[in-house]
């Protein structure tokens, strides 16, 4: 039983035949919303406000992003045929020129001397600086349309950036418990059908989810000494949206079915509209899955009701 089920094959298709001219066809096709969500998906970033043909003295470079979540800079060059020494260079004088953050190197195939190049740069860059080097294939099941996959070949090695400095490279109890935290809450996310873009799991108190907007995003936060979540929305440096969102604040509050904390913070920057959910104690852990449960519902509750005003 089950011998004669008919089954097809992937058949990879040659991207050029895709996309004719790197710089105009395919950083174009990246640039849509849709596509760069592909490549958000992939290295795990919230690309958003993208420039297109970015100079860097007499070079451009292919494409300039924020993201959303966390505010860096990221460049992004594209390169449809094998690496070459010509194009790393290229890259670092835009990485140095334009002071990004991170850096998305998208090539058809990678030589074996810029994969170890690139992880050596992940690996000894003194500045926080991350290096991406991934290939964009394209398959398709017999006439289908071609799907296409980035495939990551190299990215930063988290472990050795995090020990560069002479801090002590053993956890604390507290960070210990917060990487714990997150990284039962992303098993959570994923079983819950992925609501929100997954973080990568960290020993910060924070966890940000995108909104649509550079203006804005959600933070998740944990206040274990409060026994509580936060769920906030987090206004980088807007007084006139927050003023605006206050004035709905009635309407507001009544769509999401609870009480907010409204902070507009004179002399800061920042302005900060907070939730709380009790319950949270590192120590007794045998609530954290109806606890996650709830945090994700107040999550998408938010950042649908705020997408609605922002």
């Amino acid at each position: 039983m089950g011998t004669d089920i008919k089954l097809s094959r992937l058949e990879e298709v040659n991207i050029r035949e895709l996309w004719v001219h790197e710089q105009y066809d395919f950083s174009s096709w990246l640039s849509q919303e849709e596509n760069i969500d592909l490549l958000n998906e992939t290295i795990g970033l919230t690309l958003t406000d993208i420039d297109k043909e970015v100079y860097v003295g007499s070079y451009r470079c292919d494409l300039v992003a924020v993201d959303e979540t966390t505010g860096v800079k990221v460049i992004i060059e594209n390169q449809l045929e094998t690496t070459n020494h010509d194009r790393l260079g290229k890259i670092i004088t835009y990485a140095s020129g334009l002071d990004a953050d991170v850096i998305v190197w998208i090539v058809k195939e990678a030589r074996e001397e810029h994969k170890s190049a690139i992880e050596w740069l992940n690996n000894n860059m003194v500045k926080e600086i991350s290096f991406f080097l991934l290939e964009i294939k394209a398959f398709k099941i017999d006439d289908s349309l071609p799907a296409p996959m980035f495939k990551v070949v190299e990215k930063p090695n988290d472990f050795i950036k995090s020990t560069k400095s002479n801090k002590e490279s053993e956890l604390s109890k507290t960070e210990s418990e917060r990487l714990n935290f997150w990284t039962e809450f992303n098993r959570v996310l994923v079983e819950n059908g992925k609501p929100f873009n997954p973080r990568k799991a960290t020993t910060d108190h924070w966890y940000d989810v995108a909104v649509g907007t550079s203006e804005a995003h959600l933070s998740i936060t944990l206040v274990n000494k409060n026994g509580s979540i936060g769920v906030e929305l987090y206004i980088s440096d807007n007084k006139e949206l927050f003023d605006e969102l206050l004035s709905h604040k009635d309407e507001i509050e009544s769509k999401l079915g609870l009480k907010l904390i409204w902070q507009r913070l004179d002399g800061k920057k920042v302005s900060r509209i907070k939730s709380y959910i009790s319950g949270l104690n590192f120590n007794k852990q045998g609530n954290y899955p109806e606890l996650m449960d709830e945090t994700i519902k107040r999550v998408v509750k938010m950042r649908s009701v705020f997408k609605g005003y922002i």
